[in-house]
């Protein structure tokens, strides 16, 4: 894919963790201004590095689990003030289990619940777009 003359340069993706109709949602512990706010595990794309590469990486360093990366969830989200733009991807844990390594807490959200935290601003039009792709949860908890 490739970028329009007015993309910004710096890419950020994040990974919609689904499972069992239920998807990870992470709970910042920093800076302070969004410590509080919950958003997809994921980082800043290394320069020649693929996004999926990033969102692989990402998961293990954040969250100590390998995934397969799937389809783009959502637009396009300009952050940074215009400068970076977030990417979002469905992605599926293989191996090992979430642990808190840099948030405060991890939460698995269904369709009915994803509205139960306060989630960042940039991840709010990626949450309305994963919500039909969880299935009904009636009774999950």
């Amino acid at each position: 894919m490739s970028f329009e003359r007015s993309s910004p340069a710096r890419v950020i993706v994040g990974a919609a963790i689904t499972a069992n109709g239920r998807v990870l949602a992470c709970e910042r512990s920093r800076p302070p201004e969004l410590a509080g706010y919950w958003e997809f595990p994921g980082g800043k794309v290394e320069p020649g590095e693929a996004e999926s590469d990033a969102v692989v990486r990402e998961c293990y360093e954040e969250l100590g689990v390998h995934v397969v990366v799937g389809e783009r969830v959502g637009p396009d989200v300009l952050v940074a003030g215009g400068q970076a733009v977030l990417r979002v991807y469905q992605a599926t844990m293989v191996s090992g289990v979430p642990r808190s390594v840099e948030h405060t807490e991890l939460r698995w959200l269904t369709a009915d619940t994803l509205d139960t935290v306060p989630w960042l601003p940039a991840d709010a039009p990626i949450v309305a777009a994963l919500r039909p792709l969880l299935a009904p949860t009636r009774g999950v908890t």
